[in-house]
């Protein structure tokens, strides 16, 4: 079977889309590609399975959507696979009914939080053919494509279809699939290099992406009440140690690149951590790429962020959310502000990068609360604790806890199904004491933080080589971006 696995063009004056593989979507002016990890898996499993396989990210591509038609009727896939989000699932929907057009015959796969939270919603209001809900649609997809292709007799559980007798399902998805026997990813089948330049989170380039787990270990309570991909992830899973360092030395050996970011939502911990960089020292990685990921306030130790630094960690990309303790209790973080403070300061004095991120907006926070949050995060960056920051607006995606709150509680400004305004260019949250206008002035003063002559002095003295220098240059550009996405 021929399969399509696609990032459609979303031509739109906002910016460039950010949903590949993204727990928050967002257009930039200064654009950004994430590598999409499960989808470029799931075509690596295709592939190794002796099916034909297409990758075309048009986003990355930047094509037009004129050449991505044209791209779809040259090919002539069998089945286009694309993974979707909130802000544009509707666009999803049109898009899907165009090709049927095109051609009734190409099977349609929706994947991604939105269509695993609201299957029935996409099924009804589109062509698509099928739904894979959850995180490891990788595997689902090849399943999928077996069961078509009548290599295997049964569908696993996740699965949204249709039946004469209307849209049926194969039942709760599972998280029980074994990351240990996914192939190391085929990257020039999914064309790696689209994402190893025009990416923020590398300092050196080409860069490249991982994702060790999947995808978040901090699950008391049902995990953090905004996030997403909870409703993909509800339980954690991890490679063993010798999988996730094999690919490593695969990246460096094969692919000669000098830095890895592992988009596993929260990287592991305690003796998995200590254990991998170990690997990491004694394998010699250390001394031939950066190594950067998502982390967690509260749970390491000075001790442990010297280690990450002597096995080549750089950055740690944490969210801060906000300065309000009640903030932090609501949306169910399991931390304390001081833990903030400390885990950036022992990171940066063990000489790691911490980036951290910040979301305002929230319906029950008064103008002081977001003041705080504000002043804060001006401390930190100022101080040299914080290095860099990312500012946005709280999005109660479908699937969520807090979307269900904001349902219960009256908080949306807009209609809950108006999905094509969840993309952070305007709150969709009431606020308690703000208009929306100076919520968005809060995300544009965040950023105007690195223009600070505190910041700017201390971060010069930072500059040690060519390679910083152009970091540097290149955050600039993104900052100059980032307050254009809010004006």
């Amino acid at each position: 079977m021929k399969v399509m696995v696609s990032y459609p063009p979303l031509p739109n004056a906002k910016g460039t889309p950010l949903l590949a593989q993204n727990r928050q979507f967002q257009y930039f002016h200064e654009p950004t590609y994430i590598y999409p990890m499960v989808p470029a898996y799931a075509a690596t499993l295709l592939d190794k399975a002796g099916h034909r396989v297409v990758w075309n990210d048009a986003i990355a591509e930047e094509s037009s959507y004129d050449q991505w038609l044209e791209s779809v009727d040259r090919t002539a896939p069998d089945m286009i696979f694309m993974e979707t989000k909130t802000p544009v699932v509707k666009t999803h929907w049109k898009m899907i009914d165009q090709i049927k057009q095109m051609n009734p015959e190409t099977k349609l796969v929706l994947a991604g939080d939105h269509v695993s939270a609201l299957p029935s919603e996409s099924m009804k209001n589109s062509q698509v053919d099928f739904i894979l809900t959850g995180g490891d649609y990788d595997f689902l997809l090849l399943n999928l494509v077996e069961y078509l292709d009548s290599r295997v007799k049964k569908l696993e559980p996740g699965i949204w279809f249709r039946e004469k007798e209307g849209i049926e399902s194969t039942g709760r998805f599972r998280l029980d699939h074994d990351l240990n026997s996914l192939p190391f990813m085929n990257r020039d089948l999914t064309k790696w290099k689209l994402y190893a330049y025009k990416n923020g989170n590398f300092k050196a380039t080409p860069g490249t992406y991982l994702m060790v787990g999947r995808d978040c270990w901090w699950r008391r309570g049902g995990g953090c009440t905004f996030c997403a991909w909870p409703t993909l992830y509800p339980s954690y899973n991890v490679m063993s140690l010798e999988r996730a360092l094999d690919e490593v030395g695969f990246l460096v050996e094969q692919y000669r690149v000098k830095e890895i970011f592992d988009d596993t939502g929260t990287f592991p911990a305690g003796m998995w951590l200590k254990k991998f960089c170990e690997g990491m020292i004694k394998r010699g990685y250390n001394e031939e790429t950066y190594f950067s990921c998502n982390a967690r306030f509260g749970i390491f130790k000075p001790e442990d962020y010297q280690l990450m630094k002597k096995a080549g960690f750089r950055m740690l990309l944490f969210g801060l959310e906000s300065a309000s303790q009640k903030t932090l209790d609501r949306l169910n973080k399991g931390i304390v502000v001081q833990d903030i403070i400390d885990g950036c300061k022992w990171a940066r004095e063990a000489g790691l990068e911490p980036h951290i991120t910040i979301m305002v907006g929230y319906p029950w926070e008064t103008r002081e609360d977001v003041l705080e949050t504000l002043k804060l995060a001006k401390k930190l960056m100022e101080k040299g604790w914080a290095i860099t920051l990312q500012s946005t607006i709280v999005m109660p995606y479908p699937g969520t806890r807090l979307y269900e709150e904001a349902l219960t509680n009256d908080w949306f400004r807009i209609e809950p199904e108006d999905y094509d305004r969840f993309d952070m260019t305007e709150p969709v949250l009431k606020t308690l004491d703000m208009e929306a206008k100076e919520v968005i002035e809060v995300c544009d003063s965040l950023y105007k933080i690195f223009l600070s002559p505190k910041y700017a002095m201390r971060h010069l003295s930072r500059v040690k080589s060519l390679r910083d220098l152009e970091f540097t240059v290149r955050g600039l550009k993104k900052v100059f971006g980032h307050v254009k996405d809010f004006k």
